[in-house]
């Protein structure tokens, strides 16, 4: 006999060795015992005389034949998920619950499995007696249970580096990561810093320079490929340079195709004399976040900023001035190529150069190209004397956005405003300054551009695009969208990239996040994530997403677990389920071949759950039904050498006719909502759910 058959065997009580085992049923069996200690010393006669007694009936025979069979069973699915698989992990738990939920003999998806918490038995158990007992104790081991179950978490506390540090030399911070530049370089006299590589593709930097070379002389400082790559980056710089004289600061490559940064400039360069600053290649690439200029260049004497190649290609980044170059003198702030081609760009300048004298600002090439979005100008300039502010190739978007200047230029003496090659569409005028501003080349093709909305502006404009124009990458990506006929062997189309660019996290088991409040709060607190940081604001948004009430026809829920997925899914379409996603990212950004194609339930439209990641500490989902689709599997090929790279799911909406106008597959595709379906990959990270075939 093979050796791993015998020693399978041997995990049995054979049929001879019943007797022994009936005294069991005179007492609760005990669990998990697999060698019980049947014989006491001294009795076995008696045990073996009670157990092959007449008395002992057949249907207690019978209940124990049945007990060892089902017993068996359960070990034999525990044994097909792992031969050495400990049962109280989440992984052997998740399999025992796809087994009774859906119970169809069908494997376990292991892209599924591998989403799973890495937790031992051990720790699985002790957290979750923690988290059953009080979730808030959790904090309390929080280093541990984020290591242990891959997590995403806030870094430890920072490196700190003080006024006890050298003032008077020059320092080149390079490889550097999660710092706390406090007191440092105060009163220094010449010399520079320079910070170098700094923070490289970390999941959640969070560096903090505060009153960081306050009162120095001729003092440099350059940023230089600072936090490039990183996931969830928060900066701030509050109090820096304050009454510094002289000197330059230079942030360049800076947040390069970071994901969700959140930087704040707060009390920078204020009261600071003929000090230059330069914004350029700042936040490029980068995707949803935030930048607040608050009390920046406050009380400044020549001070001019310039921002170039400012968030240029970034998706949804929003900008805020706040109480920027308030009573500054001399201010002199140039914004060039600022926000080119991006999306949805929100910038919001209030309370900007307030009670300013004799300063200068010019817009040039600013959201040149970009999609839709919003400017505010509220509170611009007010007060201010001999303030000069000029607006060149301002508005040229690809898909116009709005603007609004309210507030803009009131009280300000001697001031001049001119409007050069204004694309102004879109655009509102209210309380401004009645003399001193001058439009040349000022367009605006709105029917009504008084009563212009920001509301329905974008749609509008998106749905009568004339001919021939300009692509914007965002909305159209090559392959993004396509239609139902694109899907056949031998087609050959571009594949948009699907890679999914948020950061690696972890399920928890559900016997641990079933504990913890769903709410923003609770969820900052237990793992001490700071209100005001990216991390921060990632909870909240994503806590005011799974709270938003339904859209009509919609049915959704946000999963904290992977049971909770396989709960949603199996509500809406019954317990005879498959859940697919694409295989890998192969193919991404590229021109593939289409191979072999079949449709789920043989192309017949169908409805399906689909589940997109949210961004949170643990993995979220948030799940959703989505009637009348058509859902396709299809192998992916090489151009060129023609041989298998990827197998793709994708999913085709069959009514669209809810849809905006404005949605970005009426763009990409030609159409309006209603007329055609609308195709798309499923991306990396993400799944969806069927009916069987």
């Amino acid at each position: 006999m093979h050796i791993a058959q015998r020693e399978r065997r041997e995990r049995w009580p054979s049929l001879t060795s019943l007797p022994h085992l009936l005294p069991l049923l005179l007492s609760p069996p005990p669990l998990l015992c697999h060698k019980p200690q049947l014989q006491a010393p001294g009795s076995s006669s008696s045990l073996m005389a009670a157990a092959t007694s007449p008395s002992v009936s057949f249907s207690a025979l019978i209940f124990l034949l049945l007990y060892l069979f089902s017993f068996r069973q359960a070990d034999v699915a525990a044994a097909d998920a792992s031969p050495a698989e400990n049962p109280f992990t989440a992984r052997a738990a998740l399999i025992r619950y796809w087994n009774r939920k859906v119970p169809t003999n069908r494997g376990q998806p292991a892209f599924l499995l591998a989403k799973l918490s890495p937790l031992s038995a051990l720790d699985s158990a002790t957290f979750s007696s923690l988290a059953a007992a009080d979730p808030a104790s959790l904090s309390l081991r929080l280093p541990v249970l984020c290591a242990a179950a891959r997590i995403l978490c806030n870094p430890a506390d920072a490196n700190t580096y003080s006024a006890d540090s050298r003032k008077d030399d020059s320092s080149a911070f390079a490889a550097y990561q999660n710092s706390n530049f406090s007191d440092y370089g105060s009163g220094a006299k010449g010399g520079s810093n320079a910070f170098k590589n700094y923070s490289d593709d970390l999941n959640v930097p969070v560096d903090s320079f505060r009153r960081y070379s306050r009162d120095s002389v001729r003092h440099n400082e350059s940023f230089a490929s600072y936090a490039p790559d990183g996931n969830v980056v928060t900066a701030n710089f509050t109090s820096y340079a304050s009454s510094a004289t002289g000197g330059a600061g230079e942030f360049s490559s800076y947040d390069h195709e970071a994901n969700v940064p959140n930087l704040k400039f707060t009390n920078y360069d204020a009261a600071a004399a003929a000090r230059k600053r330069s914004f350029s290649s700042y936040s490029d690439d980068s995707n949803a976040g935030d930048q607040s200029f608050a009390g920046y260049g406050k009380h400044g004497n020549s001070v001019p900023t310039s921002f170039k190649s400012y968030a240029e290609n970034s998706n949804v980044v929003g900008s805020s001035f706040a109480g920027y170059g308030e009573s500054a003198s001399g201010a002199n702030d140039s914004f060039a190529s600022y926000g080119f081609d991006g999306n949805v760009p929100e910038n919001n300048f209030r309370s900007y150069g307030a009670g300013g004298n004799s300063g200068s600002e010019s817009f040039a090439s600013y959201r040149d190209q970009s999609n839709v979005g919003d400017d505010s100008f509220s509170s611009y300039v007010k007060g201010g004397n001999a303030e000069a502010v000029e607006f060149v190739n301002y508005g040229n978007s690809f898909n116009p956005g709005s603007d609004s200047f309210k507030g803009y230029a009131e009280g300000s003496a001697k001031h001049k405003v001119t409007f050069k090659g204004y694309a102004g569409d879109n655009t509102t005028f209210k309380s401004y300054a009645k003399s001193g501003v001058d439009f040349k080349s000022y367009r605006n093709f709105s029917v009504n551009p008084s009563s212009s909305s920001e509301g329905d502006s974008a749609g509008a404009s998106l749905v009568s695009l004339p001919n021939g124009k300009s692509t914007n990458r965002w909305l159209v990506e090559p392959g993004k969208f396509f239609r139902e006929h694109d899907l056949r062997r031998g087609s050959v189309m571009p594949m948009p990239d699907i890679r999914d660019k948020m950061p690696p996290r972890s399920f928890l088991p559900r016997s641990i996040s079933g504990r913890i409040p769903f709410s923003a709060a609770d969820v900052r607190q237990i793992f001490a994530i700071r209100e005001d940081t990216a991390l921060g604001k990632a909870v909240t948004d994503t806590v005011a997403e799974c709270e938003r009430a339904p859209s009509r026809g919609e049915t959704k829920r946000c999963a904290t677990s992977a049971e909770d997925v396989i709960d949603f899914a199996v509500s809406v379409l019954g317990s005879d389920v498959v859940v697919r996603s694409t295989a890998s990212t192969m193919g991404s950004k590229t021109d593939i071949l289409i191979g072999a194609v079949s449709g789920v339930n043989g192309g017949k439209v169908t409805k399906a759950v689909s589940c997109h990641q949210s961004l949170f500490p643990y993995l979220v989902y948030y799940c959703h039904s989505v009637p009348k689709v058509r859902v396709y599997e299809a192998d992916i090929l090489a151009v060129d050498s023609k041989e298998k790279i990827n197998h793709g799911v994708a999913i085709c909406h069959i009514d669209t006719s809810a849809w905006s106008p404005s949605h970005g597959a009426f763009v990409a595709l030609g159409s309006k909502p209603g007329m055609i379906e609308v195709c798309h990959w499923i991306f990396e990270g993400d799944m969806t759910w069927t009916v069987a075939d």
